[in-house]
Formats: structure tokens, sequence, C-alpha cells
């Protein structure tokens, strides 16, 4: 079943309004952790190199760089939810059928 089924255009339009702000808030919560890391007592080189790996593996997640293509909005929407960068309430706004879409998949781990 195609993806793009599961929600109306202007479910895609609100996506596209939407992400940025939601990126921007994780980020901020990243930075928040990343000042937290690099605050701990201990070795400045191990902190640098915990930062490091940390950045190299958060930049890989929805939250930080998405891809933007209408057939990913959904699994992208799946991505932003595992991470927490967004929750639930966060889809408020959406229709219907996408939020449906979305609790069916994250349930039973497939449409």
């Amino acid at each position: 079943m195609n993806n793009n089924q599961h929600f109306t255009e202007a479910d895609w339009k609100l996506f596209r309004k939407k992400i940025a702000v939601w990126q921007e808030a994780y980020m901020e919560k990243l930075v928040r952790e990343y000042m937290d890391l690099l605050s701990e007592d201990g070795n400045p080189a191990d902190k640098f190199w915990a930062l490091e790996k940390r950045i190299k593996k958060d930049k890989q997640k929805t939250g930080v760089v998405v891809d933007m293509r209408r057939s990913m909005m959904i699994q992208n929407i799946l991505q932003l939810l595992g991470e927490g960068a967004i929750t639930l309430d966060d889809l408020d706004g959406f229709s219907h059928k996408l939020r449906e879409a979305v609790g069916f998949i994250r349930n039973h781990g497939g449409i």
C-alpha cells in the first residue's frame, strides 16, 4: 500500500510548515545535553571525544536532518516520534487518517 494514501495534501503542507520548528526544538534539546556532557567532571579529551561521537550519531537523526520527500513523510514522523523529537500531541492538526496510520504502524509494526 502506498504511504501517500495515508495522508492528505493539507497534511503534507502542515508537515513542511512544522518540521523546521520541530527540528529547532530538538536541536535545542541536544545542545543542552551536550552542555551537560561538557560540564561534567572528567578528562577534557574524554569529554571531547564523547561529544564528537554523540554529534556524529545525532546528526543522522531525522530530528536534525530530514529527507523531505512526500513519500517519506509517514516514516519521518515515525522516526521523529521514536527519537523523542515530537510527541503524538504534536500531530494535532493533522488529519485523522494520518494520525490513525501512524498509530497503527507504531502499534503493529507495519501498514
